[in-house]
């Protein structure tokens, strides 16, 4: 078994305590990938002195330098894009096909940043007499603290740490204990790309000890979360008393609303890719599915046809559409969550099974008859449990879509494009989709949620990145 170690400092070491935790492939949870290092508060105090004590150097190097490494980070992903993938769908469990094209997102993330070093700069604006020049100028943020889940192993951190670094800033970087692996090989790449020793810092361990430091240090001017939304507004509690700037994304329980005008073979393979692609398990994933009734049993039938059909198993495997639950723990959560469905009396079509074999498998599920009001219908199950929800017409649909604490992705499917605006318009999301499915989002454009999905502060990716990983200063020069 091999034991692998924490990066800090420019160096690879192992957790002061010596104490580890097992990784295991969810597929076939006998086969253990490795050992990690359980970090202690004293590691993730080092981490954080390290990157403070390589911050000046690194916000100081010409933006196209530190461009130049992102560049190398990128190339150094694409040539070991089917090693990279084959770890992270052994200890994710999604399927091969769809970690190759996680590890390609990354690539091109950190492709796509890596201009960022060109680009990064002020205005002018017009002074308040005629000698004067008034200018702004962006500069690092600082220290940044990155906490990462296990659902995208690579793309979510490569998010991230690509305009972290790109704007100057040195990282902190604590990885879900589910997905170490993948993301201790991201580090390697960086490292390969050049990164000065401390810029960026990279610990396994856990969430309570190293995140409870992370948002509570003095020494962290910047801490983005990706998570469960009970954790996420913890971390805020912690890290307001500093005043540290905070970037959440955090849960979803994401509509899809189909009129009755839908094409009903889109609308099938829309739901079938947002609710059971990536096993479920996506922050974006199709959970309600809000149908008028006029083409409601025709879907419904479709739909449960369809999710009786996909192949489920081990995602290394050819022919294999859907991969386990990342662990014992999430297969419990979708099981109680399906139990209860049956409970409150919706109708289960398709699934509620484990099927056969050695991983954490449950079969697609599909729900109809389900009201607003059920717990299926209001909590994230993040799960391969799609719910769906019957109404009378569009604004019924409006309003049930809406009728939830979360608003992070919304999708419509229908040919009618008033509809379409107006569902775009009054939808209550920070993403919307018109016969898309509701995963899936492009590297260069805003993306975050509303209400109980995000903090309600600073948007992730593309252009809108530079607003988070940087603060602004406004310069007077008089030169009469």
């Amino acid at each position: 078994m091999q034991n692998f170690k924490n990066y800090i400092g420019g160096q690879w070491v192992e957790s002061s305590s010596g104490k580890t935790f097992e990784n295991a492939n969810p597929a076939n949870y006998e086969e253990v990938i490795g050992n990690f290092p359980l970090a202690t508060a004293d590691d993730t105090r080092r981490a954080i002195e390290a990157a403070r004590n390589a911050l000046e150097g690194w916000a100081n190097m010409p933006g196209p330098g530190r461009g130049m490494i992102l560049d190398k980070a990128s190339q150094l992903l694409d040539a070991r894009k089917e090693e990279i993938a084959a770890a992270l769908t052994t200890e994710e469990g999604k399927t091969l096909a769809e970690a190759r094209g996680e590890v390609m997102r990354a690539r091109d993330i950190f492709r796509y940043f890596s201009g960022e070093g060109w680009r990064m700069g002020g205005h002018t604006v017009p002074g308040n007499t005629g000698k004067e020049l008034l200018y702004t100028r962006r500069e690092a943020l600082g220290v940044v603290a990155l906490i990462t889940p296990w659902n995208f192993p690579i793309a979510i951190p490569s998010w991230k740490i690509a305009p972290a670094l790109a704007y100057g800033n040195t990282v902190v970087f604590k990885p879900a204990s589910f997905t170490p692996h993948t993301a201790l090989l991201l580090t390697e790449v960086l490292v390969d790309a050049g990164l000065p020793p401390g810029v960026f810092n990279f610990i396994t361990g856990s969430g309570r000890e190293v995140g409870d430091v992370l948002a509570s240090s003095p020494l962290i001017n910047g801490l983005s979360f990706t998570g469960s939304t009970t954790v996420g507004t913890g971390i805020y509690a912690q890290a307001i008393k500093n005043l540290t700037r905070v970037q959440l994304e955090m849960g979803g329980k994401n509509p899809l609303v189909v009129l009755n005008d839908a094409d009903l073979a889109l609308a099938t393979s829309l739901t079938v890719a947002g609710g059971f692609g990536l096993t479920g398990q996506a922050c974006t994933a199709t959970s309600r599915v809000i149908v008028e009734e006029g083409i409601a049993d025709a879907y419904a039938q479709a739909v449960t046809e369809a999710a009786k059909k996909l192949v489920v198993g081990d995602g290394l495997k050819s022919g294999v559409q859907m991969g386990p639950a990342v662990s014992r723990d999430q297969l419990e959560t979708d099981l109680k969550y399906i139990k209860i469905g049956q409970e409150q009396g919706a109708s289960m079509l398709a699934g509620g099974v484990q099927p056969a074999g050695g991983g954490y498998y449950v079969a697609p599920t599909v729900f109809d008859r389900v009201e607003t009001g059920m717990t299926i219908a209001q909590e994230e199950i993040f799960g391969p449990v799609v719910s769906i929800i019957r109404a009378k017409d569009f604004d019924d649909a409006l309003a049930k879509a809406n009728n939830i604490g979360f608003g992070l992705s919304a999708g419509i499917v229908t040919n009618d494009l008033k509809k379409s605006f107006n569902f775009a318009n009054r939808i209550d999301a920070g993403v919307v989709k018109v016969n898309e499915p509701t995963t899936g989002l492009a590297l260069q454009a805003p993306f975050g949620g509303f209400k109980n999905s995000s903090a309600n502060t600073f948007k992730e990716q593309g252009q809108s990145a530079i607003e988070f990983y940087t603060r602004l200063k406004t310069i007077y020069i008089s030169h009469g």
